[in-house]
């Protein structure tokens, strides 16, 4: 397969047919969509590890000790 660089894509979308060039746009949305659902699940795995580290206390003292306060 050639490799061409963004401005020839671009150069080349515009010789496209009308439906293949709606066929284009179906086709990035959906890439977009993906990249966007796996952008917030890594985000969630993230906060996960942050939550899993977290104590819950009422006890003054006992985060004082925690955070050397």
């Amino acid at each position: 397969m050639q490799q061409i660089n963004f401005t020839q894509l671009i150069e080349q979308v515009q010789y496209l047919s009308l439906d293949e060039k709606q066929q284009l746009q179906f086709l990035l949305e959906k890439y977009l969509q993906e990249a966007r659902r796996d952008e917030i699940y890594t985000a969630y795995q993230e906060s996960q590890t942050v939550v899993d580290k977290l104590e819950f206390s009422s006890s003054i003292n006992l985060l004082r000790k925690k955070f050397d306060i």
